[in-house]
């Protein structure tokens, strides 16, 4: 789903133009994005947690040639999906089984 489908979606179930939608899904993602580069975390009830880790350098390989890389040390924005997420995936991993 892309952004602009989320936008689309939440202006028909809430009446409102998809411009001004946009502007509120948007500034949503900058606080988020903010809180998260200002603080290193963000957790939002029964959603999840976004969380800076920090990635020290490593050898690695490419997988076309085999060849041994360098990769640099780096933050990474990690997701750990809250218990209601986690309980509807699991809810449609089931029913993915039973069928």
């Amino acid at each position: 789903m892309t952004k602009k489908e989320i936008v689309r979606s939440i202006s028909e179930k809430l009446g409102l133009t998809q411009l001004k939608t946009k502007e509120i899904v948007q500034k949503t993602f900058d606080a988020i994005i903010k809180t998260v580069v200002e603080e290193g975390r963000v957790e939002l009830r029964n959603f999840g947690v976004f969380e800076i880790r920090y990635r020290p350098a490593r050898k690695a390989r490419n997988p076309k040639t085999g060849e041994d890389v360098s990769v640099n040390e780096k933050y990474v924005v990690i997701f750990k999906p809250g218990k209601v997420m986690e309980e509807k995936v699991l809810e449609l991993l089931n029913k993915k089984q039973e069928d």
